[in-house]
């Protein structure tokens, strides 16, 4: 099942990456959403096909070699593993909310629309609101 779906993600990022190279290419004086529109298919369709192809590899070379697979599944699982994880993600997203607010003040600094700021601005918070409920969550729990 899962190689099944793993060929279909690399299929569909392929046909998206096609697609938007195709729109790049014929569409002439773009308006309003097509302006962006082939640009997110080719962002959308490298990396899917980037997941897919790397998926069937993966699946690939632990189909050749057992012991490979086994030493995978208990480093997934190893509690330091998942903790080392876990701290790399929290520093990671500290450091985000830091580049993230800063990056917002240069949009509203330079002057861009408010249709350019307003999105940022709320997935900013968004992200924030997530955090706080999370840590609320896991604190009761």
């Amino acid at each position: 099942m899962k190689k099944n779906t793993s060929i279909f993600i690399t299929i569909l990022g392929t046909i998206l990456l096609a697609g938007g190279l195709y729109m790049v290419r014929t569409i002439i004086d773009p308006q309003g959403m097509m302006k962006t529109m082939p640009y997110l298919a080719i962002g959308f369709g490298c990396g899917m096909f980037g997941h897919g192809l790397g998926e069937l590899y993966n699946r690939h070379i632990i189909g050749k070699d057992p012991q490979l697979a086994k030493q995978m599944e208990i480093n997934k699982k190893d509690e330091r593993n998942v903790m080392l994880a876990n701290t790399a993600k929290a520093k990671g997203f500290d450091i985000m909310t830091y580049v993230f607010s800063a990056l917002l003040l240069a949009y509203a600094f330079m002057g861009c629309g408010w249709e350019i700021v307003i999105p940022f601005v709320v997935a900013y918070l968004f992200v924030e609101i997530y955090a706080v409920y999370s840590r609320v969550k896991i604190e009761r729990e």
